[in-house]
């Protein structure tokens, strides 16, 4: 395993942000880790770089303990953060210069990187334009262009497609797969369902702190193979109809979107004409109903009673 936590606990004063979280993630693995927004996955992922000192536990990354080791780990390890790690000031070019002599890149071999990262991510005849002509797409591909200059066995993707146009979500997906074709072993968090489904083949959901499931994609879905899921189209909104939903038989949960409603019952719970009767006492037209197939947004769904987004 490339990844092993055990018994972490992290405390901000009265608030437990990671509690009791162990997983392990094996070498070569392109590793989702999901959760709504205040559920600890960046606290787990700071405390993975050092930049957050855990209460209890252990973290072993490459084999060795972060404790003892954390030179040589931190030194093995990318990070594409959120928020965009990269100087204006500075050409691209220069800022893989800056990158690489924190890595201990110098003369030859850093020129050599710096050409090898960058016409990776295709940014190479743009090597000696600013990044703030640059467009999102391209500003999110010289990020990951400065992580992985130093070819690091670990690569921590935080949200690296928020915000950019889908021509270059794609071109980064693809960068990914390529990236761990080469070798590196990959963990990722997005906002968007869709990504994690086409990339990552295990994957971790957590929430208030806690794993709360964890498998492949197909075991995931199995958790709520035992359900029926539904989206109806609304004509308009009233939103007391949540509460009155839940209070039908059968009913897990329901979230509203928009103008549809996404209702989670028991397996055969055999309600949907009371849901249905629930809509018309609020005089509210039914547009159309979909009867879906597991998935991961229904997973997460489920388990968190949110959405990805939220």
């Amino acid at each position: 395993m490339i990844v092993e936590i055990r018994n972490l606990i992290k405390r901000y004063n009265n608030n437990l942000a990671v509690d009791n979280v162990s997983l392990t993630i094996p070498e070569g693995d392109i590793f989702g880790l999901l959760g709504p927004n205040g559920a600890g996955k960046t606290t787990l992922i700071n405390t993975m770089l050092g930049l957050t000192e855990l209460n209890e536990g252990e973290i072993r990354i490459f084999g060795e303990n972060f404790r003892t080791s954390e030179r040589m780990i931190k030194q093995n390890i990318g990070i594409v953060p959120q928020d965009l790690a990269i100087y204006n000031e500075l050409t691209a070019y220069e800022n893989l210069q800056f990158f690489g002599k924190l890595y201990g890149l110098k003369g030859g071999l850093l020129k050599e990187r710096i050409e090898e990262a960058l016409k990776f991510t295709g940014l190479w005849e743009k090597r000696k334009v600013l990044p703030k002509r640059f467009s999102g797409g391209m500003k999110r591909r010289l990020n990951i262009a400065c992580a992985i200059l130093h070819r690091p066995k670990l690569i921590i993707m935080d949200e690296p497609t928020v915000g950019i146009d889908p021509q270059s979500r794609n071109q980064i997906l693809e960068s990914i797969k390529k990236l761990n074709e080469m070798g590196s072993t990959i963990i990722y968090t997005s906002h968007y369902m869709e990504e994690v489904e086409e990339i990552c083949n295990n994957i971790t959901i957590i929430d208030h702190g806690k794993v709360i499931a964890q498998g492949t994609k197909d075991e995931l879905k199995n958790l709520i193979s035992l359900e029926d899921r539904i989206k109806i189209q609304l004509t308009s909104v009233n939103y007391s109809l949540e509460e009155g939903i839940k209070r039908v038989k059968g009913v897990k949960e329901c979230v509203l979107e928009g103008n549809t409603l996404t209702v989670i019952s028991n397996k055969n719970a055999n309600n949907l004409s009371g849901i249905i009767e629930i809509i018309n006492q609020m005089n509210i037209e039914i547009q159309g109903m979909d009867f879906e197939k597991p998935t991961l947004e229904g997973v997460f769904l489920t388990l968190t009673g949110r959405t990805l987004r939220d």
